[in-house]
């Protein structure tokens, strides 16, 4: 089965950048976890600098995905 959310590390944001000759450097923030949402196709917009943080957060989500699934279909099958 593959999870709706995953936990996926971070994409660098770009802070300052500088020039030397030709070429450019950039110094960039550090960089944490973000939670993948499979079905969406997108990162959530949160970051989470301990990867502990994001695997909690992404458990609880699709716990609750989860749930919220098996009380649907409990619903339906109801009526």
């Amino acid at each position: 089965m593959i999870w709706r959310f995953v936990v996926v590390p971070a994409i660098p944001t770009e802070t300052v950048s500088m020039r030397n000759g030709a070429r450019f450097y950039c110094k960039t923030a550090p960089i944490g976890f973000n939670i993948y949402d499979n079905e969406e196709k997108l990162r959530l917009t949160t970051t989470y600098q301990a990867r502990e943080e994001a695997d909690a957060e992404c458990q609880r989500l699709n716990v609750e995905r989860l749930q919220n699934a098996l009380s649907d279909r409990e619903s339906m099958t109801a009526l």
